[in-house]
């Protein structure tokens, strides 16, 4: 390590009252602090305030007996603070220890946010040829000397260890360049814990943002969670949009999907359920109308109506998806100009009598309205003007399953009611009844429904069959 700077290191291992950070408590911590001055030890048995369970001690040899006399964490908090201030914390399935002392500190009011080194991940790294990784395995591997295993002194020995044994086995290089690799990570808002996105999946899913009020800021779909949801914080330079949500988000959550489409489908549901600040897109596309042709005096005429028309979505003489009535009747009167059609008959104009309409005296109207073109042919042209936009009629008798490897995206009339996986999960989701057309979903579902290797079900029979 000559002609560097010495790191400053801390080798941490914990025993505890069971594996959840959040519920169970720390019965002891051993620390092995490494400088330029030397390699000091130190460990204390804690007190967590509950009752060990009897496998645990069975597993450790730490007995309530002898931690009836320890002291809580709250009484030795800021001793290890300082003996792990401005250290790399370096602990064997770091999660696990680092999310316990987060925890503990939280409750004394202590700020911990120190880089972390996980020498599991690190064993994967520089030791790719094997298939395990803990440490009982390490140990024998690397013929690590073992003192007092599953006691946290003992184990942060072992890890220490470790970390010399790989100084003698690679060059100095390449271990600069693993562990720079996995301690490094982009500028994640200074609440948000590091080591909770890396214990993000790297599958499908739909991952959501909060905030101070626990309200989703922001909710988005990814076909790989851990990766999308640091994009957010490495943008170079972040959009304001970003830096701004950057400011505001404390905690993340996410949901495993059975794929693409499930992420597609329950990033759209959560969106319209939660209405995040920071999300518009789709959050402003609950309510939308539409064109329908309806035959009046012989002649075609487009009506709009919304989705809360009971056929929306089914009716096969709909035309055009639009967010109000002003883009509507926007659309419908270029799309008349485009093709010379007439304003009156359309009802974009009111009648003058035996008069042309005003677009047939500017020369774009070819004068359906005086005569100069039958209604017929009037007709035929409408229908060719708008086809391009004619909506999908929903093709099936009612809810399909699109299934996704395990699962079946239930969706009926171009609403999405659900994922389910068995048939009492189908009938729950049948039970709720049809929603109203969801252009989002209708979007999404239509492009699916065309791919060739996509099995639609018809749910009604299958789930007689489950």
């Amino acid at each position: 390590m000559s002609g560097r700077k010495f790191p400053r290191l801390a080798f941490v291992d914990l025993e505890t009252t069971g594996g959840t950070a959040t519920e169970d408590r720390i019965t002891e911590v051993g620390i092995i602090e490494v400088d330029e001055t030397g390699v000091r030890e130190w460990s204390s048995l804690v007190n967590p305030g509950v009752r060990i369970p009897e496998f645990i001690q069975s597993l450790t040899g730490i007995s309530n007996a002898m931690v009836q006399d320890a002291p809580p964490f709250a009484e030795i908090a800021d001793e290890v603070a300082a003996r792990l201030a401005d250290r790399v914390f370096i602990a064997h399935n770091a999660r696990f220890d680092y999310g316990f002392l987060k925890s503990e500190f939280r409750r004394t009011g202590h700020a911990f946010q120190p880089p972390v080194l996980c020498t599991v991940r690190l064993s994967r790294k520089l030791f790719p040829g094997f298939a395990r990784h803990n440490l009982d395995t390490l140990a024998e591997r690397h013929r690590l000397h073992v003192t007092e295993r599953h006691r946290a002194l003992g184990d942060a020995q072992l890890i220490w260890q470790f970390w010399q044994r790989i100084h003698e086995e690679h060059p100095m290089e390449t271990i600069d360049e693993v562990v720079g690799k996995l301690i490094s990570r982009p500028g994640l808002p200074s609440r948000l814990d590091v080591l909770q996105i890396e214990s993000m999946p790297f599958t499908h899913g739909v991952y959501l943002f909060y905030g101070e009020n626990d309200l989703p800021l922001y909710i988005g779909k990814a076909n790989n969670l851990r990766r999308r949801v640091l994009s957010h914080f490495s943008g170079n330079p972040m959009s304001a949009r970003e830096q701004q949500l950057s400011q505001q988000v404390q905690r993340v959550e996410w949901i495993e999907t059975s794929g693409e489409l499930g992420a597609l489908l329950q990033e759209v549901a959560l969106v319209k359920q939660w209405k995040p600040a920071y999300h518009h897109k789709l959050r402003d596309n609950d309510e939308v109308c539409s064109w329908r042709l309806a035959m009046r005096r012989g002649r075609l005429q487009p009506m709009l109506i919304t989705t809360d028309d009971l056929f929306f979505g089914i009716d096969p003489d709909l035309f055009g998806l639009y967010g109000d009535a002003g883009k509507a009747n926007e659309a419908m009167r270029a799309i008349a100009d485009a093709h010379g059609l007439c304003h009156v008959l359309l009802g974009l104009e009111k009648s003058r009598g035996n008069k042309a309409c005003f677009a047939s005296q500017v020369g774009k109207c070819y004068g359906a309205c005086v005569g100069k073109e039958t209604l017929e042919a009037h007709n035929e042209r409408v229908l060719a003007a708008l086809n391009h936009l004619r909506i999908q009629a929903w093709p099936f008798s009612g809810a399909v399953g699109i299934r996704e490897k395990d699962t079946f995206h239930v969706v009926d009339c171009w609403s999405y009611l659900g994922a389910a996986r068995t048939g009492e999960e189908i009938e729950l989701l049948l039970q709720k009844g049809r929603h109203r057309f969801d252009r989002d979903v209708y979007q999404i579902a239509r492009k699916w429904l065309t791919k060739p290797d996509v099995q639609i079900v018809d749910l009604h029979q299958l789930k007689v069959n489950f």
